[in-house]
């Protein structure tokens, strides 16, 4: 894993990578989850979308 990632020339921690990389990955599946009724079965949609932001986001960590 890399400390520090440049972007246009400004270093970066390697996490805002994985963060952005995470909100790319979570805006599809939060769409999918919202037209296919997951939320509605869910005790508080906005915990449930949370939970399933910070899953794909520990992901991405772990997997780098």
């Amino acid at each position: 894993m890399f400390a520090e990632v440049s972007l246009f020339g400004a270093l970066a921690p390697s996490l805002l990578v994985q963060f952005l990389t995470a909100v790319g990955v979570f805006l599809p599946v939060n769409w999918l989850a919202t037209r296919g009724g997951f939320y509605r079965l869910a005790w508080h949609p906005s915990l449930a979308r949370f939970g399933l932001f910070l899953c794909l986001f520990s992901g991405l960590a772990l997997l780098s």
